[in-house]
């Protein structure tokens, strides 16, 4: 049997040369080689033993261990066949007590629909270039998640957690602000990581809540994008396109209570919704 607990440095590049693994950039592989770290994550993450994780890009399985060394049953979502294919006897090698825990799934988190179990919480190293776009669908595919810690680039974790009229406030912070309340709770370093990144990575924290509106997700999001996809201009211009002119765009933003000389950066998700419900169709 080969040595019990979590991975080192050592054992993750050995594991690595095992599966002629040569991470890769483009699906943004980057392995945490630190223990302590690892033990950090879980903590901070809050899991409890029996409770469902889902975690995302389990790579080589740092992660993966630390969430069943503190008890949780793991639901494990690999996109790469080779790493989803020795996940299940890194953990019979190293935790045996734990493998009846993990359930391994090979598939593109982005295209999951159902899982079994139903996972409660995330956490999750996730992707840099897929991050924002996996917590978006994850919320929105398993309402059964009420909470998450995941580790991001530290820019994605700041733009993520921005309130409104922050310099960083956008798209990801208005979008996530719809399902979660979401905060910055660390940092961590690049050495941490094998191969090491050019960047710092941050952990974000999240509970799901009850939407501000009763307004359509769909729709509301749509006037987000549009708001932010031309941020410097009024919301009059910006919104335009939505309501088919900008004085269309000017009538609807002053029925919803918004100044239409405001900036989509200024307008908490409350307000993008209220904006969302004049749009032709929805309007009573």
């Amino acid at each position: 049997m080969a040595d019990t607990g979590l991975l080192d440095p050592r054992t993750v590049r050995t594991l690595a040369a095992e599966l002629d693994l040569r991470p890769s950039k483009q699906r943004g592989q980057n392995f945490v080689v630190d223990p302590n770290t690892v033990r950090r994550i879980v903590a901070l993450s809050g899991v409890r033993p029996g409770e469902v994780v889902l975690e995302v890009g389990p790579g080589l399985g740092s992660l993966t261990l630390g969430l069943l060394e503190a008890g949780a049953r793991v639901v494990a979502v690999e996109i790469e066949s080779s790493l989803a294919g020795r996940l299940r006897r890194t953990v019979s090698d190293r935790l045996p007590d734990a493998v009846d825990r993990l359930t391994v799934v090979e598939a593109d988190a982005l295209r999951v629909t159902a899982l079994d179990p139903m996972p409660t919480r995330v956490v999750a190293n996730l992707p840099y270039n897929v991050s924002v776009p996996v917590i978006l669908h994850l919320l929105a595919t398993f309402p059964s998640i009420v909470s998450g810690l995941v580790m991001v680039q530290l820019e994605v974790a700041d733009r993520l957690v921005a309130p409104p009229g922050s310099k960083v406030y956008g798209t990801p912070s208005a979008k996530l602000a719809w399902y979660a309340s979401a905060s910055r709770v660390g940092t961590v370093p690049a050495s941490v990581f094998w191969p090491v990144p050019n960047v710092e990575s941050g952990l974000v924290a999240f509970t799901r809540r009850e939407p501000p509106s009763t307004a359509d997700r769909v729709a509301v999001f749509t006037v987000v994008d549009a708001a932010f996809g031309q941020r410097r201009k009024m919301l009059r211009a910006a919104l335009a396109g939505v309501f088919g002119s900008s004085a269309a765009a000017i009538e609807a933003l002053e029925r919803a209570g918004v100044d239409p000389t405001l900036r989509g950066e200024t307008l908490a998700i409350g307000q993008f919704a209220a904006i969302a419900d004049q749009l032709p169709g929805r309007r009573s």
